[in-house]
C-alpha cells in the first residue's frame, strides 16, 4: 500500500501541538532517558516504540477506566488506548527530530461493527514505516520493523476492514473528538469512530 502524506510539508510531522506535546517536560524526560540508551536514531526509534508498546498498558487490557489523549498524560499516567499510545510514540519520536505521522486502520470490533485503530508511521531513509504500539497480548505480536510491517492486525477486506493510506500530521478530528468527550473508557467505547 502506498502511504500518502496529508501535507507535503515534512516539518508538519515534527511539529508539537496540544495532543503531540513533545515540548512538555514529561515527554522530554522520557525522551532523554531513552536517548541515553540509544546509539543512533534507528535504535532510539525502536526503544521508544518498545517503551510505549510494553511499559504503557492498553487501558482495555489492564482494566484502567481513565481516558488519556495528550501524549504527556499518556506517559505520566501510564495508560491509554491505541490512539493515545500512538500520540505518545509520535511525541517521543518528534522529540528527537524523527518525523512521525498518525495513521489508521478500520477493523471489526467483534460485535458486528467496526472501530478505527490508531497506528504511527516513522520516516527513515526517505520512506514511511507503519508501527503499532498498541501492546501485545495473546494473539497479538506487533514488532518494530523498518523491513516489512509487523502490525497487530492485517485488515480483512471481506469483513469490511481496511488500511487507510493517509499519514496525518495531527490526530484525526473524529478520533480526537471521541477521546476528549469521553469521561471514562466504557463511555469512549460507545463513541469510537467506526470509519474515517
Amino acid at each position: 500500500m502506498e502511504l500518502i502524506q496529508n501535507t507535503t510539508d515534512l516539518s508538519a510531522y515534527l511539529a508539537a501541538d496540544e495532543v503531540i506535546d513533545h515540548h512538555h517536560r514529561v515527554v522530554g524526560q522520557h525522551a532523554a532517558r531513552l536517548a541515553a540508551r540509544a546509539a543512533d536514531s534507528y535504535e532510539y526509534a525502536r526503544l521508544a516504540y518498545e517503551y510505549v508498546r510494553d511499559a504503557i498498558p492498553h487501558s482495555q487490557d489492564s482494566g484502567d477506566l481513565r481516558v488519556t489523549w495528550r501524549a504527556s498524560d499518556v506517559l505520566a499516567l501510564g495508560t491509554g488506548i491505541c490512539y493515545a499510545k500512538a500520540h505518545a510514540l509520535a511525541a517521543l519520536l518528534r522529540a528527537e527530530d524523527i518525523p512521525a505521522a498518525l495513521c489508521y486502520q478500520r477493523l471489526a470490533d467483534g460485535e458486528g461493527g467496526h472501530a478505527v485503530h490508531g497506528l504511527v508511521a516513522v520516516r527513515f531513509a526517505g520512506a514511511w514505516h507503519r508501527q503499532d504500539p498498541r501492546g501485545n497480548k495473546p494473539g497479538v505480536d506487533a514488532r518494530f520493523s523498518l523491513d516489512g510491517e509487523r502490525l497487530a492486525w492485517v485488515p480483512d477486506p471481506a469483513a469490511g476492514e481496511r488500511d487507510y493510506p493517509f499519514l496525518y500530521a495531527a490526530s484525526h478530528p473524529a478520533v480526537l473528538a471521541a477521546l476528549r468527550a469521553a469521561p471514562d473508557r466504557p463511555s469512549l467505547w460507545e463513541t469510537l469512530p467506526g470509519a474515517l
